[in-house]
């Protein structure tokens, strides 16, 4: 059973939000917050598995949120859920831990499936989002330059392009025959020699790279 903090500073919103997935047998909203702050209040009681994030909000926006809660715990999945689609918004959010960035428009059987694909590890953008994504990401370009990629061995190539086609690092692990721990390692190196920030960041890149190629 996936468990689901929702946080919106709409009431009905979030009512709506709850029945309709909860309509999903393997989904069930154990928490609501009205606010960024409220959200982190209730994480360390309800445990949820992932966190539904609006980015307009009071007192604290799904913004700050989603860097406060990805400091503080790490494992844990946000996926956003605005009506917002400024190129900041969505660049600001993914760099600071979130998996996914969707809007309210989007149908409720492709909520459903991306909140199970994040769960799982993939990372999540609506539709023209990716465009949005990249463009405002354009310094992790720069910030990679053809003699460090050039420093990637042909496994942690591999293992790159994986992470962009959105893999975690089990399923990694089993395309490449390796063990989860060996793929973590390769996933360390490519971060720390690329001098990206996180997966996100990595697959960002990696799709900007392997898409223009």
């Amino acid at each position: 059973m996936i468990q689901i903090l929702l946080v919106d500073d709409q009431y009905i919103i979030r009512q709506g939000l709850k029945v309709m997935l909860e309509s999903n047998p393997d989904m069930q909203v154990i928490g609501e917050a009205e606010n960024g702050q409220r959200a982190l209040d209730q994480i360390p009681l309800l445990q949820p598995d992932i966190v539904l994030m609006d980015i307009r909000m009071p007192i604290m926006d799904g913004v700050a949120a989603t860097g406060a809660i990805s400091q503080l715990y790490p494992d844990l999945k946000i996926l956003i859920l605005t009506t917002f689609d400024d190129d900041e918004y969505v660049s600001k959010a993914m760099r600071l831990g979130a998996k996914g960035y969707l809007l309210k428009d989007t149908e409720p059987d492709e909520l459903a499936m991306a909140i199970r694909a994040v769960i799982k590890g993939h990372t999540q953008l609506g539709p023209g989002l990716f465009e949005k994504a990249i463009a405002s990401n354009a310094t992790v370009s720069s910030i990679s330059s053809p003699s460090e990629l050039a420093q990637l061995t042909p496994r942690e190539l591999e293992v790159l392009k994986l992470i962009a086609s959105g893999s975690n690092n089990r399923e990694i692990a089993e395309v490449l025959f390796l063990s989860e721990n060996t793929v973590k390692n390769y996933v360390t190196n490519i971060l720390s020699r690329l001098n990206l920030r996180d997966r996100t960041q990595a697959a960002l890149f990696a799709h900007s790279l392997f898409l223009s190629a």
